[in-house]
């Protein structure tokens, strides 16, 4: 049974509220800028090269995408978090590999 409005946004509000208290140290750690604010997370760096990514809540299609590196990723719910069907990676897996490729440093355990 596919995932009510209100279950989606229970879920996507409960899975980057985490990510954003996960996400202190790797701020506090590089030189990053994490963001939360109005249901969308950022997380910027100037170095090495520089770039942007956001994570955000689609609920229309009960998604979280992720822009970052050029590239968009769509994370579908699977029962217990939200998965990239392309890689099978869970949306804290994803969004540590893509932190440690923006950082120029190995992906992050989230």
């Amino acid at each position: 049974m596919p995932m009510t409005e209100t279950e989606f946004r229970t879920e996507s509000d409960a899975a980057l509220e985490r990510l954003n208290r996960l996400l202190d140290v790797v701020a506090e750690n590089h030189d990053a800028e994490v963001m939360l604010q109005n249901g969308v997370l950022t997380i910027e760096a100037e170095a090495p090269a520089g770039g942007k990514i956001v994570v955000s809540p689609n609920a229309p299609v009960r998604q979280i995408w992720i822009s970052a590196l050029s590239r968009s990723f769509k994370l579908d719910w699977a029962g217990t978090s939200f998965v990239f069907s392309g890689t099978g990676e869970s949306l804290n897996v994803l969004l540590g590999r893509l932190i440690g490729e923006l950082l120029g440093i190995p992906p992050i355990q989230l």
